[in-house]
């Protein structure tokens, strides 16, 4: 058993405290991953939090993890002791269904182990990143390229693939017009993606105080949710929408914005049950759809496709000391645009 540092959470109002973390020894096929930053995700939050209602309490979050191979099982072919490594929400699936075969392990029928607050194949509950090391089976290990720096590559781990496997499936590119709603944490990651894939990009958001961070990061168009004259302007104008947001949102108004046979995707997850008027789907034979991150293999495609196109997430590194506070902003989307925690920090505190 390998005792490391972490920050957890005890409870939904509890601050971040330090906790001596067991992890399991390197079994044959595994790879020990001294973590050197690990990004905060939106799902921290609402996880740590309790907003699921399904937190199991103390909880280590983090799923957003780079860092460097320390060690490797006998059996590692893969990896190398020093290899910049990353790993993003999943840690295990069954490997054997017809999804997992496919490279689709989050969608695994027996279901997938996400890399914190869930329950592994022995009944002990995983634990994240906020933490010095973790022991991972190489299968669900990335190979972070050298072009991306560790504190930059973490938040591709999830706000990359969370956008990257979405414009792939519904086949982004040269002629396709994509609409981001939301410029944050993913959307600007998004953005990226969707301009570098030549897809006609257009952002929807709440200020317009991002708007020249938008045009920087490839945006084609770039307007206010809230403005009524959206919804005639650009009526019919989009084959695929991604929602990055968690609002509750007027479902029948965005899909309207779909184009014959276009496609809203929902990537946020709303805090109540979503209604919409079944004729927004029937006029242009629209879709409404939903996505988990990517399998392995696309979220080792995406960091690739991120550094041949010198694509990057926008960072703030902070300490382990500041992560409530950092819980807080992200909360209020005042964060530009992704907080990273420097797990150097952990012992201080």
């Amino acid at each position: 058993m390998i005792t490391v540092n972490s920050r957890s959470v005890a409870g939904p109002d509890e601050s971040f405290k330090p906790m001596a973390l067991h992890r399991r020894d390197v079994g044959p096929g595994d790879v020990l991953i001294h973590i050197a930053y690990c990004g905060i995700c939106h799902t921290d939050v609402s996880r740590a939090r309790g907003e699921f209602g399904t937190t199991h309490y103390p909880l280590v979050p983090g799923h957003e993890i780079a860092g460097t191979v320390s060690a490797v099982g006998s059996a590692v072919r893969k990896f190398t002791v020093g290899d910049r490594v990353g790993v993003g929400c999943i840690v295990d699936s069954c490997r054997e269904c017809d999804y997992c075969r496919a490279g689709m392990e989050p969608y695994c029928r027996e279901g997938h182990v996400r890399t914190y607050n869930c329950q592994d194949r022995t009944g002990e509950y995983t634990q994240g990143g906020y933490s010095e090391k973790i022991v991972v089976d190489e299968g669900y290990v990335l190979r972070i390229p050298d072009s991306i720096p560790l504190e930059s590559a973490a938040p591709l781990l999830c706000a990359g693939i969370t956008l990257y496997s979405p414009l792939r499936h519904w086949k982004a590119g040269p002629g396709v017009k994509v609409a981001i709603i939301g410029f944050g944490g993913l959307g600007h990651v998004g953005v990226s993606i969707s301009a570098a894939l030549g897809a006609h990009t257009t952002v929807f958001d709440l200020t317009m105080d991002k708007e020249a961070d938008a045009y920087r990061r490839g945006a084609d168009d770039y307007r206010l949710s809230t403005d009524p004259a959206v919804f005639t302007d650009f009526a019919g104008a989009f084959d695929l929408i991604l929602s990055t947001v968690p609002a509750d949102l007027d479902y029948d108004a965005f899909l309207g914005l779909l184009t014959m046979d276009g496609t809203f995707v929902n990537l946020g997850v709303p805090k109540s049950r979503i209604s919409l008027d079944v004729f927004s789907l029937l006029y242009n034979r629209r879709s409404l759809a939903g996505t988990l991150v990517g399998g392995i293999q696309e979220t080792q495609e995406m960091l690739d496709f991120c550094a041949q196109n010198g694509i990057v997430p926008e960072v703030e590194v902070v300490t382990a000391d500041e992560i409530d506070a950092a819980y807080d902003r992200v909360a209020a989307s005042d964060v530009r645009y992704r907080c990273v925690i420097d797990i150097a920090t952990l012992t201080a505190g």
